[in-house]
């Protein structure tokens, strides 16, 4: 990433502005509130992966969160290839960058009632993909914890809607970090069923079978969507179920799935060893397959940032 004196730019409600000077009011709803709905996605080789398809499901999240937005999906993924182009230049060879956008329900009348008043605040942005923190965990493999915080129950928030309240997972983060500093954690249901990881999606194999959590109690991942894919064009029998840590104990594999890793390989459960300590083939093949979608090594990206 060649910064110099070139500022990235962001939009911001209609403009696109210098990051530096991008500011909301304290009064916008996702500051009040946390009203504010979200998503990540990222490019590979500076090209934009599954963005429609990220822009499918916030506007899906919009819908339910009752944020009304001016924009139309077409719109919106113009605009987002905008931001896109304008910092493109910002990226060095080998580099990629996420791509986030930030739409709140806009600024609020304080006082009774909860609807939307004002225009929706539509905050879209680029920065730079540092997989530094995760490279060793491709060929290491992580140390997967539990968290003493439990998942939202469905029931109160349905964790389909990608918000930007986020409290309940950056807490559970921070309790699995006080057994390992470096822990990735594993957030169960009220139920003890396993939900998901503070950013992304959980698959265990057992006798040759990958299976997940069904989306009844977590996000339904894009990274999550495109490892099915890739296990059913590689013959693998894919199954949606309740998993409880027991599942985790007694794995051949474990691998985590989100935006900005892909997949991040497990190799111990709360401090035992998943299957024989190493990373899987199973996960290594499905990561060589993300490679070859792609274009590019996803492994050797994150590994040239160490």
């Amino acid at each position: 990433m060649t910064e110099g004196s070139q500022s990235r730019m962001v939009y911001l409600s209609g403009e696109m502005v210098p990051e530096a000077e991008a500011r909301i009011s304290i009064f916008d709803s996702s500051v009040l509130l946390g009203h504010c709905v979200t998503e990540s996605s990222r490019t590979f080789q500076h090209r934009p992966f599954l963005l429609e398809q990220h822009i499918d499901r916030l506007y899906r999240s919009l819908k339910v969160a009752r944020i009304h937005l001016q924009h139309t999906p077409a719109e919106l993924l113009q605009i987002t290839l905008n931001v896109l182009d304008a910092n493109r230049p910002m990226m060095a060879t080998g580099d990629d960058c996420w791509i986030v956008h930030n739409i709140s329900a806009g600024s609020l009348k304080l006082g009774p009632g909860s609807n939307q008043v004002n225009p929706a605040t539509v905050m879209i942005f680029t920065n730079h993909l540092a997989l530094r923190g995760w490279a060793r965990f491709y060929t290491d493999g992580c140390h997967a914890v539990t968290s003493m915080s439990r998942a939202v129950p469905s029931q109160t928030l349905d964790a389909r809607i990608k918000n930007r309240s986020r409290m309940a997972y950056t807490i559970a983060d921070a309790e699995a970090r006080l057994v390992d500093p470096d822990a990735q954690c594993v957030i169960l249901d009220i139920d003890g069923n396993v939900s998901e990881n503070k950013g992304g999606n959980l698959f265990v194999v057992s006798d040759g079978e990958l299976r997940t959590p069904s989306t009844d109690n977590c996000l339904a991942g894009l990274s999550r969507q495109t490892v099915i894919e890739l296990a059913q064009e590689q013959g693998l029998v894919v199954r949606e179920m309740k998993l409880q840590m027991y599942d985790l104990y007694t794995a051949d594999e474990v691998f985590f799935t989100s935006t900005p890793y892909c997949m991040m390989p497990a190799t111990k459960f709360n401090g035992l060893p998943i299957g024989d300590g190493c990373v899987g083939g199973i996960t290594q093949q499905l990561l060589a397959a993300w490679s070859e979608r792609v274009g590019m090594d996803i492994v050797a990206q994150a590994q040239r940032q160490i």
